[in-house]
């Protein structure tokens, strides 16, 4: 076959959707089961959810017409140019994502990848040959280990973390009062309420602990995601989001709530001989601009591209090309988030230039 996809995220489905289209061979390994949830934002920008209709992909969601910064004095909001983009839960994407792979014929393995074994015409995994390895198993890509590709997050970053200090922050206890959030590990939580949706907005609003994305997935439930380097639990977290917490006051949560994290994943390279890395697995900087799915289609594209074309070596440069803005948006924000003078200043400087925040959603969208 031409391509062995790693999972069936969305980035890796997308990845053998568009590969399908394009006349490829194409099979997917996927060890768990359909709907796989994560814990995620769950807006996906204009731009996404149009590339991913026009892959015959069919979403259902809430639509929003743009972003809402908020601080305890300050609100500013951008709306977009281009059209809403679309509050999806996981779940639905996830299954709407498998539905259109079985449209198209493609075989979802229920296995795990396991060694990988190539040559300088193959791949071997999970039993089957291929001309190429898309690896897209996420954040935490086995495959992206195996092959040598992963950056110690701590030496990356030149953090000297005792593993005492990663296993505390691993564990968070319900009952533990916040401690002051740090640069070292950034995580997230993520938890619906059964609520009608008070904005057409997405929400963040910023603490000093972090901050909470609230995104509208149907006309009674909205998601809320908390992004912070802090210990404890959602409910704590919530409580530095007074604002938020008022609008929940009365509102009954919707299942459980989901981790995810650490969210900065440095890598090597994107590409190891015939296996290319996409979404998650190709690194990460932060859901802090909520670009991880566009970001992920994007490069997804331009896989299929290279294996087409049979050359894995454009990978890399292709890769860097089409991320590079919103890499760059991300870290810088996240760079003036971490410093204590500038990070009261962000939604305060968004509110007196709205113009240049509403540029800068626009080009993310």
């Amino acid at each position: 076959m031409d391509l062995l996809v790693a999972g069936a995220g969305p980035a890796g489905a997308a990845t053998a959707i568009r590969a399908a289209l394009a006349g490829l061979s194409v099979v997917v390994v996927e060890p768990r089961s359909a709907p796989i949830d994560k814990a995620c934002g769950e807006g996906i920008a204009h731009s996404a959810a149009d590339y991913l209709t026009r892959l015959g992909v069919e979403l259902t969601g809430r639509p929003f017409h743009g972003i809402r910064y908020l601080d305890a004095v300050h609100q500013v909001d951008a709306r977009f140019r281009a059209g809403p983009g679309l509050g999806v839960r996981r779940t639905t994407l996830h299954q709407a994502l498998t539905d259109r792979l079985a449209e198209l014929g493609v075989p979802v393995l229920r296995t795990r990848v396991g060694p990988i074994i190539q040559n300088t015409t193959s791949v071997t995994a999970a039993g089957r040959t291929a001309r190429y390895l898309a690896a897209a198993d996420g954040l935490h890509s086995p495959i992206r280990r195996q092959l040598g590709l992963a950056r110690h997050p701590a030496a990356a970053d030149g953090l000297h973390t005792s593993i005492r200090r990663q296993l505390s922050l691993a564990r968070p206890d319900r009952s533990t009062r916040l401690s002051s959030p740090t640069s070292e590990v950034r995580r997230g939580l993520r938890q619906h309420f059964f609520v009608s949706p008070w904005t057409d907005l997405v929400e963040v609003y910023w603490s000093q602990l972090g901050e909470a994305y609230v995104t509208p997935v149907a006309e009674d439930l909205v998601g809320v995601a908390i992004l912070t380097s802090a210990r404890g639990s959602f409910e704590s977290h919530l409580d530095a989001f007074p604002a938020l917490k008022r609008r929940l006051h009365d509102a009954r949560p919707a299942g459980a709530v989901m981790g995810a994290g650490p969210l900065r994943q440095r890598v090597r390279g994107r590409v190891a001989g015939r296996v290319l890395l996409v979404g998650d697995a190709a690194g990460y900087v932060d859901a802090l601009t909520g670009e991880g799915i566009a970001v992920a289609l994007r490069t997804s594209a331009e896989l299929v591209e290279c294996v087409r074309k049979d050359r894995p070596e454009d990978y890399e440069a292709a890769w860097r090309r089409v991320s590079w803005e919103c890499r760059l948006l991300t870290g810088s924000l996240l760079w003036a988030r971490n410093r204590p003078l500038l990070a009261p200043r962000i939604v305060p400087a968004a509110a007196l230039l709205p113009g240049v925040y509403a540029t800068i959603v626009n080009r993310l969208s």
